[in-house]
């Protein structure tokens, strides 16, 4: 899918938003309208630039990114959000979550996940960091951030659940498929139409969307 996604980042570290400019341009479907070095700035960009996507540092001087996200979407409540973090501030991704954001992103995640974040919540989903901790992800869940309160229930099959739990349990595809008498390529074939279904890109995503939806307990989270 082609796409014309405008973005602008928040970053009070200059050499970070530098580099993280610099891979973006390498992006034909990506346009980086600006930067900005706190959330002061970030406001003053967006209301210049008006962009589909803002990347927003959770922690910076002057104005942090929480601060600035609750501003930026009483603007503009359709405004998209992603936060940057590092990965000890996991208090500080929820608190992002609930003020709006629609996904986060720790700092060292790859340029594939990256441009995957941008993509997915360019087209309106949510988006989880691939390294998201068990901790992190039962804090999202018993958090207020709930995007699938709009969203109609996807149904899944006795087994659909049974390769769900196991996967929240960080069973590899070949663990599952010797637990169900299945060959990894069916039980890969299965976890696909479960992202699919769940709307997610990856593990994190399905162990939110299973605990949000009650498919799992806590207990069953590794």
């Amino acid at each position: 899918m082609k796409y014309n996604i405008r973005l602008v980042i928040a970053d009070d570290h200059e050499i970070f938003r530098d580099g993280l400019t610099l891979m973006l341009s390498k992006q034909k479907d990506i346009a980086l309208e600006g930067q900005a070095g706190d959330g002061l700035e970030l406001i003053k960009l967006v209301d210049q630039k008006n962009p589909d996507i803002i990347l927003v540092d959770v922690k910076m001087p002057r104005m942090d990114g929480i601060e600035a996200t609750k501003l930026l979407l009483k603007k503009k409540p359709e405004q998209k959000i992603i936060a940057l973090s590092m990965f000890d501030e996991e208090n500080l991704i929820v608190e992002m979550l609930e003020a709006g954001a629609k996904g986060y992103l720790l700092k060292n995640a790859d340029k594939q996940e990256i441009i995957d974040a941008i993509e997915q919540v360019y087209e309106g989903n949510s988006f989880y960091c691939r390294h998201t901790s068990s901790r992190l992800a039962k804090m999202i869940v018993k958090s207020n951030f709930n995007p699938y309160k709009k969203t109609e229930k996807a149904t899944f099959t006795d087994r659909e659940k049974l390769i769900i739990k196991y996967t929240c349990m960080q069973l590899t595809a070949q663990q599952i498929g010797e637990k169900l008498f299945l060959s990894k390529r069916t039980v890969e074939g299965y976890r696909t139409k479960i992202l699919e279904k769940m709307n997610v890109k990856n593990t994190a995503g399905v162990v939110i969307y299973a605990l949000k939806n009650s498919l799992v307990e806590e207990k069953d989270i590794l």
